[in-house]
């Protein structure tokens, strides 16, 4: 049995080998090269492509280093009050439109970082839908696996700005992401399953949630999931047994442990609540306060770093953003936090959710600079 396997691992390494050559090789011309079947080729490609060593024709091998972000793509409209914001009255607002959604946010910050990555999500067919497609896909985003809905609106985010920057209140059309179902993601899964890392957003409906969590668990994919509200939180299943890492805001993380959070003693329990869960390192962002991350191993609070604050909008995506960078560059995962932080400082001090400052040596650079400062 151990030789007839290590013969199937032989010739499944064999059509990798030739699949790189040419990745347009069709499975006859393996089969005459091989010296076997045909049919012999179409189980071993089933195989790979079950495994996620190859994903589809043209047959597209394994990337240690892919992100995959799935979840919300949006444009984003901001209203910045040109005064104090008065609820219940008429503000004069300054407007401006980007494209946003938190999965999208992060797929273009790793982008611009040099990451590996593809996004996977839904758009209409409209204006809108084809705007976000080309701008995310011009910051080296695979756009290839987004769903073009027809007969559906693409997302959008609204949010109401503060004279400072400080977001007042948003609005959100989410309508669109209802239309999906775990069956879309079970077509999708060979893309999934070939990446270093996924991260996952709740714009998704709870089945779908639920289906990709659990597949992630039994496929031992590392699996890093945000909140992103409240709201959204609550469509997470109460198990979340094979989540690497959830990245909740202080209130979502309120919400997710069942109790208040006014110290960081109270976050430190807070996180033991949630790691009870079934997730195995928990990170909280706490605006001025900074962020909280604890695991079964180590637990750390790491101050923000000092920046002046132009717009807090994406400032959490882009500490999501820095974190995943560094782990699939191989840094541990306090270091990776730290490289979150300087990507939250750096988004800070722009109008924009994605920050044109984001670059690797820059993001090396703000974390040297402010750890030896302290």
């Amino acid at each position: 049995m151990a030789e007839e396997r290590r013969r199937a691992v032989d010739k499944e390494q064999q059509i990798l080998r030739y699949i790189r050559e040419n990745p347009f090789i069709s499975q006859q011309e393996l089969a005459d090269k091989m010296g076997i079947s045909r049919s012999a080729v179409a189980g071993y490609i089933a195989q790979l492509t079950k495994r996620g060593e190859i994903k589809g024709r043209a047959y597209v091998l394994r990337d240690e280093g892919r992100i995959v972000c799935i979840g919300g793509a949006n444009l984003d409209r901001k209203a910045r009050g040109k005064q104090k914001v008065r609820l219940h009255s008429s503000n004069p607002v300054t407007i401006t439109e980007s494209c946003g959604g938190v999965a999208r946010n992060i797929a273009e910050n790793l982008g611009r970082l040099g990451s590996s990555v593809t996004l996977i999500s839904c758009v209409g067919e409209d204006k809108e839908g084809e705007w976000i497609l080309q701008e995310t896909k011009r910051h080296g985003v695979d756009v290839s696996q987004v769903w073009r809905l027809p007969a559906r609106r693409t997302g959008t985010y609204t949010a109401l700005l503060d004279i400072d920057g400080e977001m007042v209140v948003s609005l959100a059309n989410m309508d669109i992401y209802d239309a999906l179902t775990p069956e879309m993601f079970a077509d999708k899964w060979s893309h999934i399953a070939a990446a270093r890392a996924v991260f996952l957003d709740t714009n998704l409906p709870a089945d779908c949630l639920a289906y990709i969590i659990e597949r992630c668990r039994t496929e031992n994919i590392p699996l890093f999931v945000d909140p992103v509200s409240s709201a959204k939180a609550k469509k997470l299943p109460e198990r979340l047994d094979g989540v690497d890492a959830i990245l909740p805001n202080r209130e979502e993380a309120e919400l997710l442990a069942g109790m208040p959070i006014a110290s960081v003693e109270a976050c430190a329990e807070a996180c033991r609540r949630i790691r009870e869960r079934g997730v195995k390192r928990v990170v909280v962002t706490m605006g001025e306060q900074g962020v909280y991350y604890q695991s079964a191993e180590q637990a750390e609070h790491l101050a923000p770093y000092p920046t002046d604050v132009v717009d807090v909008t994406g400032a959490g995506d882009a500490f999501a953003s820095g974190l995943l960078y560094g782990i699939v560059n191989g840094e541990s995962f306090g270091q990776a936090c730290r490289l979150g932080l300087a990507a939250s400082a750096l988004t800070l001090q722009t109008e924009q959710s994605v920050s044109p400052l984001l670059q690797p040596e820059q993001l090396a650079q703000t974390v040297r600079q402010y750890e030896k400062e302290r």
